[in-house]
């Protein structure tokens, strides 16, 4: 906030008198506490998504049609609900979703180009993350057009499932192209997997794409993302409730003040008021 009137020491910002120093701690306090909120979304939403949809956005070879499909978009929404919530109710800011999609591309790029390629050597080209952001732009603008939580749910929810898939596929589509590999039809996805091995206890196990979602027609990512952006509805609605439940501030009277000595809040305003 730059300052609008300056009086020597004395400078008014918005109507109220503030010594310079004042004023610039104020604004560098503000800048320490945004910077310290970014890196406590971005920290906290990495670690909610790397233990719930892990591998299927880890590795290229298990990024499917089902499981992928299904599962990011609905852990995704969580962190950009809550934000919503409060950024919008007490500050009318529409940038909830944005600001955690934001926060969570930047955390996963650093976790892959430092803790996957650089430290454990495993290629950008089988551990790059989802693209995300456009579902975060897209519950923002429903919000903003609508000013209504409960309309950025069903439209804004729906919508956040179901780009999920085609926002991604323009960087998915060259690795499912097929190749032939020792008499073997894979996908140049599934070839990387196998160059590039992973270990764990007792083995690894590759779950992708099981289920009978073929009897559709074939069009399992189709049915996964509708099945997703519902899903999404329901969980953004629980999660812009948790948003507000936990950012409301709740005082609890101290009951230990009269025993310590010091008197009722009812004894010292009949004193201020006598």
């Amino acid at each position: 906030m730059s300052a609008q009137l300056q009086e020597g020491s004395v400078t008014t910002i918005y109507g109220k008198r503030w010594s310079v120093e004042m004023a610039d701690l104020s604004r560098t306090l503000d800048r320490l506490a945004v910077a310290i909120i970014f890196i406590a979304i971005t920290a906290a939403f990495h670690l909610h998504y790397v233990l719930t949809v892990g591998d299927w956005d880890f590795w290229v070879d298990w990024k499917d049609r089902q499981y992928w499909v299904t599962l990011a978009p609905i852990i995704l929404i969580f962190f950009p609900a809550a934000v919503q919530n409060v950024l919008w109710s007490n500050f009318r800011l529409p940038i909830g979703g944005t600001l955690c999609v934001a926060a969570l591309t930047i955390g996963v790029w650093i976790s892959r180009t430092f803790g996957f390629e650089l430290w454990s050597y495993f290629p950008l080209s089988l551990v790059w993350p989802a693209t995300m952001i456009a579902g975060g732009l897209i519950l923002d603008a429903v919000l903003l057009l609508t000013g209504n939580w409960f309309f950025t749910a069903v439209i804004g929810g729906m919508a956040f499932g179901l780009v999920f898939y085609p926002v991604n596929w323009p960087i998915m589509a060259p690795y499912r192209l097929p190749m032939e590999i020792m008499n073997s039809l894979v996908s140049v996805g599934d070839y990387i997997g196998y160059a590039y091995t992973r270990t764990a206890t007792p083995e690894y196990l590759r779950f992708i794409e099981r289920g009978t979602l073929r009897t559709f027609g074939g069009h399992s990512a189709v049915v996964s993302a509708f099945f997703s952006g519902f899903v999404c509805i329901l969980t953004y609605m629980v999660w812009w409730w948790i948003g507000g439940a936990l950012s409301r501030v709740v005082t609890i009277p101290n009951r230990l003040k009269f025993a310590m000595g010091m008197p009722e809040e009812k004894v010292v305003r009949a004193e201020q008021q006598a």
